[in-house]
């Protein structure tokens, strides 16, 4: 009887552990989406592990940009573009231009996201209905309509910690898949060693693929989002500590799931010459490489990654909105699920015009990169002051981290222009 009763009670205390670290989970599941995976995935096997470099550079910066607008939060109460157009001169328009350059980089990336999720699908439903892999694009758009509606549904519960309790089985499932798979394809270490020295692919899409790279995991949104995700959780000036350790773990979270999907693709595709451009190239090249079963775990894992990532793109909007406003979000509100509605109905242009969702997602995440320094610059501006902050006023070592970050962003903004213009 006593064993018995200890299993829940350690089941129990594992989810009030990943529970802890409640804004982390959303910062993952905004960051490693299919977006992410997309991106890890064609870098892996077309250019091996030699862009691990900035996967590496973009996790730093996004821990310690998660940690400076969390304690920002603590400390004022204050959110990100409430305090931007309080405290800041201009600070209206840097918050309007904010608003739209990452709503825009969202929906579009939701529109990526539905559409690779609808095709991977596709792929598993194909699998057991063979008659079905001619009415490709019917199928697809009746699965995007269906996984959409159903996400729409679960946002109209509009309750932080249900939201919280979704993205954390998404999100588990997902570094499970993906870190399993590691264990059955996987790169030479002498690779991973030289894909820590910074180097640009020199061909065609090189460029994009770095400033992709960096949309991706150092997305403004993560930073933006976490004051309304630390207040949700109902944390105060006690949880200081807390706060850090949840943005270091979120940090490192997103560098192991991520670094492991482009170590698989990598290890599996790069020598055999397959690059990835379609869904399907996924299926093809990994399969007769990796097996069955690991095939199965890495869609299972980029299939929650997926589903993990439209829950918060849809709340994307809303949530910079009633930043903007107010500082609160209510998700009961009638401008909630009006914003929320507009996002899932743009979700379906891919899938509606049957579009390759793969080259949607690497130029949506290009796009996310352009409002990034605003980002940065404004939570300097924020944390250095004195009236605000007091005594927790940022000091050295935040300073260098931050300014550094900003120097990454304007790089990898400007990488991303001439991208840009060669792909256009």
């Amino acid at each position: 009887m006593e064993k018995l009763t200890s299993k829940p009670s350690l089941l129990k205390k594992i989810l009030a552990l990943v529970l802890a670290f409640g804004p982390g989970i959303f910062a993952i599941g905004y960051t490693i989406g299919t977006g992410s995976v997309t991106s890890m995935i064609v870098a892996g096997s077309t250019y091996g592990m030699q862009l691990l470099w900035v996967l590496l550079l973009s996790c730093i910066f996004s821990g310690i940009l998660m940690y400076a607008y969390g304690n920002f939060a603590l400390v004022t109460g204050e959110t990100a573009l409430y305090a931007f157009k309080k405290h800041l001169k201009y600070g209206k328009l840097i918050a309007v231009l904010i608003i739209v350059g990452i709503s825009l980089g969202q929906w579009n990336s939701l529109m990526g996201i539905l559409g690779i999720s609808s095709n991977i699908i596709f792929e598993i439903i194909v699998i057991y209905f063979p008659d079905l892999s001619g009415s490709r694009y019917e199928v697809v758009l009746i699965v995007a309509l269906v996984v959409i509606a159903i996400m729409y549904s679960l946002l109209l519960v509009g309750k932080y910690t249900f939201f919280e309790k979704i993205l954390v089985i998404f999100v588990t499932i997902m570094g499970l898949s993906f870190i399993i798979s590691l264990f059955m394809v996987y790169p030479l270490p002498i690779e991973v060693a030289q894909g820590l020295i910074p180097s640009v692919p020199q061909v065609e899409g090189g460029k994009m693929m770095v400033a992709a790279f960096v949309g991706t995991t150092m997305a403004a949104a993560t930073f933006l989002s976490r004051p309304l995700f630390v207040k949700g959780k109902g944390w105060n000036m006690s949880n200081r500590s807390q706060q850090k350790k949840d943005a270091i773990i979120a940090a490192i979270l997103v560098f192991i799931i991520s670094a492991s999907v482009m170590a698989v693709a990598s290890g599996a595709l790069f020598h055999q010459g397959k690059p990835v451009t379609q869904v399907l190239d996924m299926v093809n090249t990994l399969e007769p490489v990796a097996g069955k079963f690991a095939l199965t775990l890495f869609f299972f894992g980029t299939l929650s990654a997926g589903l993990s990532s439209i829950f918060p793109c849809l709340l994307i909007a809303p949530i910079l909105l009633a930043d903007y406003q107010s500082g609160e979000l209510d998700t009961t509100s009638k401008q909630f699920k009006i914003i929320t509605g507009i996002a899932s109905c743009f979700a379906l242009i891919v899938p509606i015009f049957g579009a390759n969702p793969i080259q949607m997602q690497i130029l949506s995440q290009v796009f996310n990169v352009f409002v990034l320094p605003l980002v940065i610059l404004g939570i300097i501006l924020l944390v250095n002051n004195k009236g605000l902050m007091k005594e927790y006023k940022a000091g050295l070592g935040l300073n260098i981290g931050l300014f550094a970050a900003l120097f990454f962003a304007c790089v990898i903004s400007y990488n991303g222009v001439v991208a840009l213009f060669d792909f256009f």
